[in-house]
């Protein structure tokens, strides 16, 4: 294939990827909505819940989210009575965001329908298919990294 072709073929990839990205989170951001948290809320509860208290440090990059949003997601989240901030005993530098009962129970009830949504909206491939693309879009975020 010719250098033009590859570099076109590059483009047509990189738009097919990004327009089925934004059509899945588009669905599966409504759905979220639909529960009464915003899609980081939701993301932040999802983290918490599965791997237990974090460091507001880290929360950001573990949900590829901006630093300076992380303070406004959690104050939200504790309004709601879903998360508490708990001081790090070895480090008072370091301040934890804990899920609450409140917030686990809030989880395991929507939970199943998140994943159930997600289901739905990628059941356009079969299982192989969906195998394939997932090895495929590692090798590509593998490759960007190198």
């Amino acid at each position: 294939m010719e250098r033009k072709e590859e570099i076109a073929q590059s483009l047509k990839l990189f738009i097919v990827l990004s327009r089925a990205y934004r059509a899945v989170s588009d669905q599966v951001h409504k759905s979220i909505q639909e529960f009464g948290v915003n899609p980081t809320e939701f993301a932040v509860l999802e983290l918490l819940y599965h791997k237990g208290d974090q460091p507001l440090q880290q929360i950001g990059e573990k949900i590829l989210l901006a630093s300076g949003s992380i303070t406004y997601v959690v104050d939200k989240l504790e309004q709601k009575g879903f998360i508490v901030r708990k001081a790090c005993e070895k480090d008072r530098r370091v301040t934890y965001a804990s899920i609450t009962e409140k917030g686990k129970t809030f989880i395991e009830n929507v939970f199943p329908q998140h994943e159930q949504t997600i289901h739905e909206t990628l059941a356009g491939l079969t299982s192989e298919e969906k195998e394939q693309a997932i090895s495929l879009l590692k090798k590509l975020g593998y490759g960007v990294k190198r």
